[in-house]
């Protein structure tokens, strides 16, 4: 049986919702007959007394009536008690309950015990299933021995044998329905891959934490070049926080991840016990070959200790120009063969697409070179160069002054100022010119540089906050930066306050933006600031004004990471 199966637990989607609302309306039609059956035909089913007892009737109407409860509060409420494994615990009760007291092993009623299995079966996957299978088997047998003094051995071994043999090919096939389900899942969202304008390494990194993730596993690690003269990336997602690590490494350091055949696939799953060894897994299988083969201890005994894993399943990149291999290590859980061979097709569905966009990173950045000359060269012709001539103007007014003079002081600020802002802009052609990436420290930097000058040519206090491991791609810091120097403007522009803070946080795969200002007007009429919606939009992101009563005006903006 495949391994996914004993993880089928996993959350659930609406067409799961949709097939769990359908079990509570088959388990209250199951719950009608029954009782019908118990007044139409009292004495065809084989209770104690040879007719409907008090008993019975108490016990049908009680399911009756948790039926209909529980088809009415599913379908109110949203409680996942009402979706969860303890219904289907609880319905094996009352199957037991209505086994007993209509007969024991002769009663028309034992078939319930597989609606309770086939659902807990599709629902939960094979795991559950065969426990359920496994507590359906006892419970009949269970109330068969307290119904009937007189057990017939034979009757009731072959019943217990259907069930249990039946309910463990329901929870097989209702366990790989389930994986299956999982794998299109995932699939599919590896399919919707980050924005590829914020490069390939994020799109990497989502990558690897929803393949952990599908796996259980303690770490997914991909480690990949682009030619044999490049060194080795190595992204690994087995941080405590959660997030994925990038490092590059000679080949040296690589060479204990690349033991096995450059194109095996390969399972490795520790023995269950030191006294058993006959369970220990650790095979191999070339792309051609239709048999897995054993590996040699000495290819698995080092990586296990660097690996730190007591199992793992490893496939070959299925790269044009590069080459690699991507791990999925458990600290727990046992892959199997099956795994290793969806790990192989996993990759084939997502590494096509990432060379996709890495060719498109590329077009993309020679493009954005040839635009950023442009730029630069635009910029100091039409901008940097009437400034310099207002400065010299400014300069010459200046020098035509005494220095006693009432408007020196300020002619000599404006200057300042005037110089300043040509050496922040020069530098900045410079950026555009050379494309240098900015990184996290150096925008924090830069906005705090930009919330400086602010306070000082019109003594306007803006707060930069980051939260503590911040990260923003290059691609995206520039917009980051342009969003915040916008919403620092229009602070000034369009309020009277004196304080602002601007705050940036990382929250659900979303760079968190808050430019937070006081309002000493009071609560300001519903608006949208124009060029910080279009940024947004153009990022994919969302923008929110809040105006309270409390006297500050704040917008929020949530940008896809």
């Amino acid at each position: 049986m495949i391994a996914d199966s004993s993880r089928a637990n996993a959350t659930r989607t609406g067409g799961d919702a949709v097939g769990a609302s359908m079990v509570f309306v088959m388990r209250l039609v199951l719950a009608l007959t029954a009782i019908l059956t118990l007044f139409v035909a009292p004495g065809e089913l084989g209770n104690r007394y040879g007719e409907r007892t008090l008993l019975s009737s108490l016990i049908f109407g009680a399911y009756l009536l948790h039926s209909l409860t529980l088809l009415l509060a599913a379908r109110r409420h949203r409680n996942p008690f009402w979706h969860g494994k303890a219904v289907y615990w609880i319905d094996l009760g009352w199957y037991a309950l209505m086994v007993y007291c209509t007969g024991g092993g002769n009663s028309f009623f034992f078939p319930f015990f597989f609606f309770v299995i086939l659902t807990a079966s599709f629902q939960w996957g094979f795991d559950e299933g065969a426990r359920i299978t496994l507590g359906a088997t006892l419970a009949l047998a269970f109330a068969t021995w307290l119904s009937d003094s007189n057990i017939n051995e034979g009757h009731l071994l072959l019943r217990t044998a259907f069930v249990l043999a039946l309910g463990y090919m329901i929870a097989y096939w209702g366990g790989t329905g389930v994986a299956q389900r999982r794998r299109l899942r995932l699939l599919r969202d590896v399919s919707r891959l980050s924005n590829p304008r914020f490069g390939v390494d994020q799109t990497i990194a989502t990558m690897l934490i929803q393949t952990r993730d599908f796996y259980h596993a303690s770490n997914c690690v991909l480690l990949m070049r682009d030619g044999p003269d490049e060194l080795w990336q190595l992204h690994s997602s087995g941080a405590p926080d959660g997030r994925t690590s990038l490092s590059r490494l000679p080949e040296g350091a690589a060479a204990p991840l690349l033991v096995f055949a450059p194109q095996a696939l390969v399972q490795y799953a520790a023995a269950l016990h030191p006294r058993l060894p006959g369970s220990l897994e650790s095979r191999q299988r070339a792309p051609d070959a239709t048999r897995w083969q054993p590996l040699p201890p000495e290819q698995v005994e080092q990586l296990i200790d660097l690996l730190d894993a007591s199992s793992f399943v490893s496939a070959p990149l299925p790269l044009r120009k590069g080459e690699g291999r991507i791990y999925v290590v458990s600290d727990q859980h046992r892959f199997s063969r099956a795994d290793a061979v969806f790990l192989q097709q996993l990759a084939a569905q997502v590494f096509p697409v990432i060379e996709n966009i890495v060719l498109l990173d590329r077009l993309a950045s020679d493009a954005a070179f040839r635009e950023r000359q442009k730029i630069a060269r635009d910029l100091h012709d039409t901008t940097i160069q009437p400034y310099i001539g207002l400065r010299h103007g400014i300069s010459a007014v200046r020098q035509s002054l005494q220095a006693d003079h009432p408007v020196s002081a300020e002619l000599d600020k404006l200057l300042d100022m005037t110089t300043q802002v040509i050496g922040d802009m020069r530098q900045f052609a410079r950026n555009v010119r050379q494309g240098a990436a900015t990184t996290d420290a150096e925008l924090l930097v830069a906005l705090r540089r930009q919330a400086q000058q602010v306070q000082e040519f019109y003594d306007i206090q803006i707060t930069i906050q980051a939260e503590d491991g911040l990260t923003i791609s290059d691609r995206l810091a520039a917009e980051v930066f342009q969003i915040v120097n916008e919403g620092m403007h229009n602070i000034r522009k369009h309020t009277r306050a004196r304080t602002g803070l601007i705050s940036l946080s990382n929250a659900d795969g979303q760079l968190r933006i808050r430019i937070e200002n006081e309002s000493p007007e009071g609560p300001s009429a519903p608006f949208l600031p124009g060029s910080l919606a279009e940024r947004t939009a153009a990022l994919g992101g969302t923008i929110a004004i809040d105006c309270s009563a409390s006297g500050y005006t704040a917008v929020s903006i949530a940008i896809p990471v």
